[in-house]
């Protein structure tokens, strides 16, 4: 499938997304947020995917916001259903993705950059990164999940000062408050991020998958994390990559993980 905002490319087992609209600094517009929702879900179901990469074009921006001139002129409603769509087709989709999406930021992540790279599994920056969720200073708030990811990641009170001053960080700052795992030169950071997609690929696909639902239902109203550990800990016994893994270490040898 052809993709006119988005760059897909697949080596070894890890797709890279690349937004790209460079001289919009890949701001995210209706047309680039129905892209990538397309194409995640489909690499989601594609068996020679098992992790997801996902970055932006050229060295400024990995997004550098969302396309204001789009919904500048937008009522109450038209902003809540901009917000809603965009929850349900890719923000909240990916976070929830069975197979772990990494944001590597190669420059601004502002506004929804910020918020599309926190629905990420983690994040890897560049040393030029620049993040931030300036939406205040337009009238707004972030609508993406920002209010809600940001305090989870970095904490109550830092997220407030943030959210609240429209203040832009480092990407020294942001790896001092946990928002992101790493910070390296720019023109390493793919290979870095691919290095740590490697190291996951290795392991068992489905537990891997319900690993992440695990530790997302922490942080779901309603879902006890613990119930759920147990019930995906129990679900792993019934799979031909558990009885590979036991198998291999009481042999001595490297697990093969077919994922199933």
């Amino acid at each position: 499938m052809n993709y006119d905002n988005i760059i897909i490319s697949i080596e070894e087992k890890v797709a890279t997304v690349t937004i790209n609209r460079p001289e919009k600094l890949n701001a995210l517009n209706k047309a680039t947020i129905n892209d990538l929702s397309k194409a995640i879900k489909l690499l989601n179901k594609n068996e020679e995917v098992r992790v997801i990469i996902l970055t932006g074009s050229g060295e400024k921006a990995f997004v550098a916001g969302a396309d204001i001139s789009e919904f500048a002129n937008y009522t109450i409603e038209e902003g809540t259903q901009l917000a809603a769509e965009g929850h349900e087709s890719l923000f909240d989709y990916i976070e929830n993705l069975k197979k772990p999406v990494i944001a590597a930021i190669n420059g601004f992540a502002l506004g929804g950059g910020l918020e599309l790279a926190m629905a990420c599994h983690f994040r890897v920056a560049s040393v030029n990164a620049k993040m931030g969720l300036p939406e205040v200073s337009l009238g707004l708030i972030p609508g993406y999940g920002g209010t809600q990811r940001l305090p989870q990641l970095i904490g109550k009170g830092r997220a407030m000062e943030m959210i609240l001053t429209a203040a832009m960080i480092s990407a020294e700052e942001a790896k001092e408050f946990g928002l992101v795992n790493y910070v390296v030169p720019q023109t390493e950071l793919l290979t870095f991020t691919s290095v740590i997609a490697h190291k996951i690929i290795k392991n068992a696909p489905f537990a891997v998958g319900k690993a992440i639902k695990a530790i997302n239902a922490n942080f779901e109203d309603g879902k006890n994390g613990f119930d759920t550990e147990i019930k995906s800990f129990g679900k792993c016994f019934g799979t031909q990559d558990f009885k590979e893994g036991t198998t291999a270490f009481l042999e001595k040898r490297k697990a093969e993980f077919t994922g199933k």
